[in-house]
């Protein structure tokens, strides 16, 4: 990770402005096409939510602005984004799954398999630390959810991105899933989930 110099930073009078917020994070919910992920993670006897969500971090670590970080009041980037996602206990409880990015797929879903397998048989929870370079992933199968909040600390000094994949629904014979993307003002616009959504979507239809 390197620090950013604010003061000749494009992004300075947006950063000082929304840092001030007791709520600086803003979000939308859109839907993707999932017909081409679905079937081709099925093809391969993948889980379709480790298909979904290396596209989902792949394509978060194409922008920059996701790579964005608030530590100690200055602002850093990370060389990669990586995941701390929500796990599903036997028990009907969750838990915080992490582990990293990695450009071939393979090495990625036996990361986080191994990383599921060990919230599953284990208890507590344990968060993120401020500044770190996960995004906040969860999946909420479901519900097919048109609007969605997360559970926030205003004294938690929190500038993750928050991405959260609802319920599979098919019409037509086209499957389609509601993704939610929250993040925070200071260091991302509307333009910058724009691209993410842009990218995510395309990296869905790839074979």
């Amino acid at each position: 990770m390197k620090k950013i110099n604010i003061e000749t930073w494009k992004r300075r009078d947006h950063f000082k402005l929304f840092r001030q917020f007791e709520e600086p994070f803003f979000g939308v919910v859109v839907n993707i096409d999932c017909t081409k992920a679905y079937t081709n993670a099925k093809a391969d006897q993948k889980s379709f939510f480790l298909h979904y969500l290396y596209r989902a971090l792949k394509a978060a670590n194409t922008i920059e602005e996701f790579r964005y970080r608030i530590l100690d009041n200055e602002v850093i980037i990370h060389e990669e984004a990586s995941v701390s996602t929500t796990i599903n206990r036997p028990n009907g409880t969750f838990g915080f799954g992490y582990f990293d990015y990695n450009t071939d797929e393979s090495i990625f879903i036996a990361n986080a398999q191994k990383a599921i397998e060990e919230v599953q048989n284990t208890e507590g929870l344990t968060p993120s630390k401020p500044g770190a370079s996960e995004i906040h992933f969860s999946a909420i199968p479901w519900i097919d959810f048109t609007s969605l909040s997360h559970a926030r600390s205003f004294t938690f000094p929190d500038s993750a991105p928050k991405i959260s994949f609802g319920k599979l629904t098919e019409k037509e014979g086209a499957k389609t899933m509601a993704v939610s993307i929250h993040i925070h003002h200071g260091l991302a616009d509307g333009y910058h989930v724009g691209q993410f959504v842009d990218t995510f979507q395309k990296l869905m239809n790839e074979a």
